[in-house]
């Protein structure tokens, strides 16, 4: 049985432009493409570079956090842990300090999921890297929920919440024979533009 939060996210990837849908489908895929660029351009490993992306995106727009996510990889590779102490980044200083440590640390997806700890930044990472899972945020509750909820509003993304709306996200990926992280950035995409939200 269709719940009623599935409708909701039904409802906006049916709302979606084909544009918006051609978008969603390969936007993983794209920022996949930005880690393993950034890796081979600074010789780190594809699971450091698409972690350090993860770890900087908390309230950071995304041209940010890849220009972020570069400058602080060019600063490790040329001085080290210390040389990052300069780099200016568009979050929170715990997340930098994450970063850091997966550049430091992390040479294998466990790794890097162990560092990254957060439920959200797993989910980012997981779904950067190619994981049949969908990433729950603010916009993804939004969705979920059938309404536009500014972040201030979104409520504590508990476990049990969380896998209530993970479990409709994918239920939804099922029936349109998409993936989770397919169906969260189509409809974000269209949330983005019906809302106009960042």
């Amino acid at each position: 049985m269709t719940s009623r939060n599935q409708k909701h996210i039904q409802a906006l990837l049916d709302l979606a432009s084909a544009a918006e849908t051609a978008g969603g489908l390969t936007w993983y895929q794209q920022a996949n493409q930005v880690a393993i660029t950034l890796a081979d351009r600074y010789e780190i490993k594809e699971e450091q570079a698409a972690g350090v992306i993860a770890a900087l995106s908390p309230r950071n727009k995304w041209e940010r956090n890849l220009i972020d996510a570069e400058n602080l990889i060019a600063a490790y590779v040329a001085g080290g842990a210390e040389a990052c102490e300069d780099v200016k980044v568009c979050t929170f200083g715990a997340n930098k300090a994450k970063a850091v440590r997966i550049l430091e640390e992390a040479f294998a997806d466990g790794g890097v999921f162990i560092i990254l700890s957060g439920p959200k930044l797993k989910e980012f990472y997981g779904c950067i890297r190619g994981l049949d899972d969908v990433c729950i945020d603010g916009h993804a509750y939004s969705i979920w929920f059938g309404d536009r909820v500014t972040l201030a509003k979104v409520p504590s993304i508990g476990k049990k919440l969380r896998e209530e709306i993970k479990k409709d996200y994918l239920a939804v990926a099922k029936k349109n024979n998409l993936k989770g992280y397919e169906v969260q950035a189509i409809t974000w995409v269209t949330h983005r533009r019906i809302h106009g939200v960042g």
